[in-house]
């Protein structure tokens, strides 16, 4: 990566942050986006051009099951809408 390029991306995560929280917010930020987002609207682009309607959620809702196991800046992790969506037996082997 060429300075420049580096310069970007830190200024538009962590550029602005004013204390520690922010920094780790804006890290998890950079990480989750190539990972998570950028991928996630590729593909929401090909259906749309494909002429699909599209939607595009982000949940935040934070389990209660969360508690003492992941951290309290953690909203919700990557999965953790099965539960809301399908119902607990998924998870618990019940099926």
């Amino acid at each position: 990566m060429t300075s420049e390029v580096v310069d970007r991306v830190y200024n538009e995560y962590i550029g602005n942050a004013e204390n520690r929280a922010q920094v780790r917010d804006g890290l998890l930020d950079a990480i989750g986006d190539p990972l998570f987002a950028f991928s996630a609207i590729e593909v929401a682009r090909y259906h749309r051009d494909a002429g699909n309607p599209v939607y595009l959620y982000e949940f935040q809702h934070r389990p209660s099951s969360a508690a003492g196991v992941v951290p309290e800046f953690v909203k919700a992790d990557h999965g953790d809408e099965i539960a809301f969506v399908f119902g607990k037996p998924f998870l618990a082997g019940d099926v």
